[in-house]
C-alpha cells in the first residue's frame, strides 16, 4: 500500500469533509481516507496498481473543491 496527502482547498464544514472522503473512497483501489478540515488535507492509503492520484484529484474536483 502507498500513502499520499492531497492538499484540498474550499472545505468549510463537516459536510465538505464527508464529500471529499466519499469522493476519494469511490476511486477503485483506495483503502482508506482521513480528511482534516482544519489542515485542508486528505491522507489517502491506496493500492498503486489500481488507484491513480490523478483520479483521486479528479474525483475531489468533481465535488467542487480544488486540489493542489
Amino acid at each position: 500500500m502507498e500513502k499520499t496527502t492531497l492538499q484540498v482547498s474550499g472545505m468549510t464544514c463537516g459536510h465538505c469533509e464527508n464529500a471529499v472522503k466519499n469522493a476519494i473512497m469511490g476511486v477503485d483501489g483506495v483503502a482508506s481516507v482521513m480528511v482534516s478540515l482544519s489542515e485542508g488535507t486528505a491522507e489517502v492509503e491506496y493500492d498503486a496498481s489500481k488507484a491513480e492520484i490523478s483520479k483521486m484529484k479528479a474525483a475531489v474536483e468533481e465535488q467542487g473543491y480544488d486540489v493542489e
